[in-house]
């Protein structure tokens, strides 16, 4: 099972896991592998960068998300999200807020 992994500059450290199940025999035409997410999440997320190619197959976990649930969502619908630990998302939402509140009172 291979697929791509892309990153969001709008969103950091948001990671997201796109099937290649055709690989390498999909290569010979310029292909939108992002238009699998919904728009939702796309409008969320904002561009993304390709960061690397992987065969899972050939891995028995990864870093930071569970391989078994990467592979059951890559077949079941095209890409895995890999969202931040909840203490980081908070911190971020925590920042956001913070930078709102402070830029109100300027």
């Amino acid at each position: 099972m291979h697929c791509d992994v892309y990153k969001f500059p709008k969103s950091p450290d948001w990671y997201v896991y796109i099937a290649r199940p055709d690989y390498p025999n999909d290569t010979d035409e310029i292909k939108d592998w992002l238009g699998v997410l919904p728009s939702e999440l796309r409008a969320k997320l904002g561009l993304g960068t390709f960061v690397m190619h992987l065969d899972l197959l050939a891995r028995d976990k990864l870093a930071q998300a569970d391989i078994k649930m990467v592979k059951t969502k890559l077949a079941e619908q095209g890409y895995y999200v890999q969202a931040p630990p909840a203490d980081v998302l908070a911190q971020q939402a925590l920042a956001k807020a913070k930078a709102l509140q402070d830029n109100k009172y300027d």
